[in-house]
């Protein structure tokens, strides 16, 4: 069939010039674009809802990616490293909460994914995996493939390594002195280890519609279980990333959640509570999300990734308001 100049409605998976015309849709045509975009997740997924909740393990960090809060040449930041008890305390309230899944993440710390360290944290999967029967999925950074399959065979079920971009040039400009294709082979090497892969992008930072339309077609080539867009969130000490404006930023991430999901209707799609909080979360599952992650228990001193402290403290990130949010 020749795709060439397919239209929106089409039910085919929508090739890069649908894409494109997507993201630069009229505001007048998002309802019924989120419309399709709803339709084709429930074709493949129903009504269901997955809860991820999230175990921040440490914010060190080798690495010095320009739009991240927790970057190596971030001096004014007061970095932790939780302890397997604390982190097996969070992830026991997670677990009789009722998540479905548990985050681990760190920053690239040395201490846990380079050696003799990284016995570190496939003992914690393993204790993780132990105390909760929860499926793990773990988020340390770049590995090469002798450590992946060491956390597969430690419990791990998913590796999550975004890239951010998949557009080389803008990829020097986010994550500095990085290699994208080494990150890029991190996923595969995952997914042929027997780990569920997931890759992202960050929307808000000039990225044109082009931009996102090569991302996400290059996000269906490989083979992943669960894809996310997420916005970008500015702090003080990132460096200079000029960012769209939060309006702009915000519907980027709806329309690249709609798009993830009409070009790839089998996978996973997250709603993020780590950038506008409960508030968010409708308009993300309205545009084709169909989990919530960033559900971060309060009082365990747990940090957030793009938002270090939103709405954890004060319980709006735990699992009793997030099905309270559903619900409604």
């Amino acid at each position: 069939m020749d795709t060439t100049h397919q239209p929106l409605e089409s039910e085919a998976p929508l090739n890069r010039e649908a894409l494109i015309r997507l993201f630069d849709a009229p505001e007048s045509e998002r309802p019924a674009l989120f419309a399709r975009a709803r339709a084709a997740r429930e074709r493949v997924f129903g009504s269901k809802v997955f809860l991820y909740g999230f175990l921040y393990l440490s914010t060190h960090c080798r690495n010095d990616c320009a739009f991240c809060h927790y970057r190596r040449s971030n001096t004014a930041l007061a970095r932790y490293r939780k302890s397997t008890d604390e982190l097996l305390e969070a992830a026991r309230r997670l677990a009789s909460d009722g998540v479905h899944l548990l985050d681990l993440t760190l920053g690239e710390d040395p201490y846990y994914v380079e050696e003799p360290g990284f016995s570190r944290l496939t003992e914690l999967v393993s204790a993780l995996r132990q105390a909760t029967g929860l499926p793990i999925m773990v988020s340390p950074g770049v590995l090469p493939a002798q450590r992946l399959a060491r956390l597969r065979e430690a419990g791990a079920d998913w590796y999550a390594c975004y890239q951010e971009t998949h557009i080389r040039k803008r990829f020097e400009g986010l994550r500095l002195g990085q290699d994208y294709d080494v990150r890029r082979r991190a996923r595969l090497d995952a997914a042929s280890c027997g780990l569920l892969a997931e890759d992202g992008l960050l929307t808000g930072l000039g990225e044109s519609a082009a931009d996102l339309a090569d991302s996400i077609l290059a996000m269906r080539a490989e083979p992943l279980a669960q894809v996310r867009a997420m916005s970008y969130v500015p702090h003080p000490t990132t460096l200079p990333v000029p960012p769209a404006a939060p309006e702009t930023r915000r519907t980027r991430e709806l329309l690249a959640i709609a798009a993830m999901r009409l070009a790839m209707p089998d996978r996973l799609i997250p709603a993020s509570l780590d950038v506008d909080g409960l508030e968010g979360l409708a308009a993300r599952l309205e545009a084709g999300a169909n989990v919530v992650t960033s559900i971060v228990p309060s009082g365990c001193g747990l940090a957030g990734v793009a938002s270090e402290d939103l709405d954890i403290e004060n319980e709006r990130r735990g699992v009793a308001a997030v099905v309270e949010g559903l619900r409604a």
